[in-house]
């Protein structure tokens, strides 16, 4: 098993996308954190699982929202390090940006 980092700016997209899903329905912001949690377990287990997009950065889809997990692995230290959790339709360089 791998250990999750997040990067700074990940907590930024996850109380923004947190709050407009509270605006929308009370508790659908709660919905999404369990839907991040799911993809959490999922890359921490199975790191690989899921193709390279962008040179070493992978994606997961976080399941009933439109939105990305984007992440690269440390296997020196067996860490998956969290680079980004955006919209589907975010523009690619919001992510990009991120990994140098």
């Amino acid at each position: 098993m791998y250990t999750l980092v997040l990067r700074d700016d990940v907590f930024d997209d996850i109380k923004k996308a947190y709050d407009w899903y509270e605006e929308q329905r009370s508790g659908l912001g709660e919905d999404f954190l369990l839907s991040l949690e799911a993809s959490y377990a999922t890359i921490t287990r199975h790191p690989n699982i899921y193709q390279n997009i962008h040179k070493h950065i992978k994606r997961t889809l976080v399941r009933r929202f439109p939105y990305g997990l984007f992440y690269i692995i440390n296997e020196d230290v067996k860490q998956v390090i969290v680079l980004a959790v955006l919209h589907t339709r975010s523009h690619p360089t919001q992510w990009i940006e991120r990994t140098q």
